[in-house]
């Protein structure tokens, strides 16, 4: 028995939620036999993949199931990212960027994919934590792309890109992108993602990146903790609809791994610069250990960078790292 076998009845039992599928039916569809259904179905169910089966009837997932199985994530890969990528989950995981790091430096191939149910010590930006409950998505992807350093920043703008198509295929809202790596709905972020990359010192390019974001599909049952309150969003108010998670991760490495193979084209850069959220709105700029300060967001450039005005100048400073908080306009006496 095969891993694709496996896969083919799990995507052929997800299409079906709450309906039954005879073994037979099931065996001529993939073209394999009734013991080879019968063996698939039975690691399935051994995997944790609550699979029900009715003698005389055959086999079903109940409709209200959550699967978040690496068998249910790659039936839902298109064909050519299918085969490109190697999907791996597990209930928890102290972080998925630290984990698949620690397999980039034993030579693990490009398109090996880490998802957690959840994060003990998530990660964000600039070392911070990121809250990571049961019940979010969190993934990391590696690639091993021919990019100076340079040009990594252009990898969390295809995730960027790619995490809002893939929002927005799930829970049908409109989704925008805040500079540089934050999603957001309704004016909250839903979504952050961590780039990290390791160099090649004699050929100049990057050695290895990870690409991770981290979704927010429903609010936490005790509710965010203070820090977050006001800030922190998530894609569904209440319960998501069946194999949401699963839907989520597939649809953002379907819409992720073309952009990444066609990087030189920059096909992503008009949509990410669309989605932008910041232009016109008053910022406080954190630039490292420089001092604060305040200004107006003009835009953002074709070098992914953040075009300022900083308040009482008539100049336009671009960032290109740094942190930008909204806060209200000063008020003129």
């Amino acid at each position: 028995m095969t891993a694709v076998v496996k896969s083919q009845i799990l995507a052929a039992l997800e299409s079906a939620r709450g309906q039954y599928l005879s073994g037979q039916e099931l065996a001529d569809r993939l073209g394999v036999s009734r013991t080879a259904v019968w063996k698939a179905v039975a690691a399935l169910r051994a995997d944790g993949v609550p699979i029900e089966a009715v003698t005389n009837r055959g086999y079903a997932l109940p409709a209200g199931a959550d699967i978040l199985h690496a068998d249910a994530v790659t039936a839902l890969l298109s064909p050519e990212v299918a085969r490109a990528l190697q999907v791996e989950v597990y209930d928890r995981l102290p972080g998925t960027n630290a984990a698949l790091r620690t397999r980039a430096a034993d030579h693990a191939p490009e398109g090996l994919v880490l998802i957690a149910q959840a994060q003990s010590a998530g990660r964000g930006r600039s070392g911070r934590s990121f809250f990571s409950p049961p019940g979010g998505l969190y993934m990391s992807l590696l690639v091993r792309p021919e990019f100076s350093a340079r040009q990594a920043v252009y990898l969390t703008v295809m995730a960027a890109v790619a995490a809002a198509r893939a929002c927005e295929q799930l829970c049908g809202e409109s989704i925008r992108i805040k500079w540089v790596n934050d999603l957001w709905k309704d004016g909250r972020k839903v979504c952050g993602i961590l780039t990290e990359a390791a160099m090649d010192v004699e050929s100049g390019l990057l050695d290895y990146a990870i690409v991770g974001p981290g979704f927010n599909l429903v609010p936490p049952p005790e509710g965010w903790p203070a820090e977050l309150q006001g800030i922190a969003g998530s894609l569904f108010t209440a319960a998501p609809p069946p194999g949401a998670r699963a839907r989520l991760a597939a649809a953002f490495l379907n819409e992720f791994w073309p952009l990444y193979r066609s990087f030189r084209r920059k096909d992503f850069l008009p949509e990410y610069l669309a989605r932008q959220a910041l232009p016109g709105r008053h910022v406080e700029v954190r630039p490292g250990r420089a001092d604060a300060y305040g200004a107006t967001v003009l835009g953002v450039d074709e070098e992914c960078r953040l075009l300022v005005r900083p308040d009482g100048q008539n100049r336009t400073v671009a960032l290109s790292s740094g942190e930008v908080q909204i806060v209200p306009e000063p008020v003129v006496l």
